[in-house]
């Protein structure tokens, strides 16, 4: 995890679904993980240090610590930011509609704590045909044991 702020609702384990104020989101996150989480911000492309990673293990959310990707449901997209085209589980993304900038897309979202990860296209590979598109500052990574 990301932080040097006490954030007690972050577990690898914990499902139990994160309901609170941004405010005390603000408290506990690191101001680039609480602009895309909780302002629905976007880091700028080519720049995430998971955008050419390649290491196998789990991708989580850097808010609540909830498993998101697997590592080898990860592709290279070219586009800019970490692609894959599956998430862990169902459960692990929240899908909304985004028609802001004048564009029609799907907004994802953390399961757990509602946090902003990105968007997900139907442009990506089989076997399921998505492309989630995700910001890098809001993903923590966990190596496999070898």
């Amino acid at each position: 995890m990301n932080t040097d702020k006490k954030n007690d609702v972050y577990s690898k384990s914990d499902s139990t679904p994160v309901d609170m104020p941004n405010e005390e989101w603000k408290n506990i996150l690191p101001k680039d993980v609480y602009h895309i989480a909780r302002e629905k911000g976007t880091e700028r492309p080519f720049t995430g240090k998971y955008n050419k990673h390649d290491e196998l293990g789990t991708y989580y959310c850097a808010a609540c610590g909830n498993p998101l990707f697997k590592s080898d449901a990860k592709f290279n997209s070219s586009c800019g930011w970490p692609s894959f085209f599956e998430p862990v589980s169902k459960d692990s993304i929240i899908y909304l509609p985004d028609n802001t900038f004048g564009m029609k897309r799907t907004e994802v979202e953390c399961g757990r704590c509602k946090a902003h990860l990105g968007h997900v296209f139907e442009d990506g590979p089989p076997p399921t045909g998505k492309r989630y598109c995700i910001n890098s500052v809001i993903l923590d990574f966990e190596k496999k044991e070898e």
